[in-house]
């Protein structure tokens, strides 16, 4: 089996790593994790399902030495603090970047919604929208800032 160079160096991933949370940190983050996901799509291509990409995405990921959770579960907190739930992030990288997967022809505002929602109420700070499904790849960061508890 041929390996593909996605043109990622192991000592980035590895910066990545060893700093948690700062802004430069995971602009890195979110390097590679566009840089692997064209990777992934070059390979693929659209038309698959949702679950092939995750799949992909989180396989090349960890081949790079990335922390990677799948379905990962994060609680839902009501605006005083109250846990309402769990819901499962497509991945989870890092324990700091929320990666939202898409197999669609196009990334339509319900998917954007969806992915704030998934933020604000889980407190993560950062996430990723992944779209697979149009024949040119989409990816786009987003940065929710009012994390905090507001009790």
């Amino acid at each position: 089996m041929k390996k593909l160079n996605v043109g990622i160096s192991h000592e980035k991933a590895q910066n990545v790593q060893k700093g948690r949370g700062s802004m430069k940190e995971i602009m890195q983050l979110c390097d590679i994790i566009r840089e692997t996901g064209f990777a992934v799509h070059r390979y693929h291509r659209n038309g698959h399902l949702e679950k092939i990409y995750e799949n992909a995405l989180a396989h090349r990921l960890r081949k790079q030495g990335l922390d990677v959770k799948q379905q990962h579960p994060l609680k839902v907190f009501d605006e005083d603090g109250t846990l309402l739930g769990d819901f499962y992030a497509d991945l989870f990288v890092e324990n700091q970047l929320m990666v939202e997967v898409k197999a669609a022809r196009t990334v339509v505002d319900e998917h954007i919604a969806q992915l704030l929602g998934y933020l604000r109420a889980s407190r993560v700070e950062h996430g990723l929208l992944v779209n697979f499904g149009a024949p040119k790849f989409q990816i786009k960061k987003y940065i929710l800032n009012d994390t905090k508890p507001a009790f």
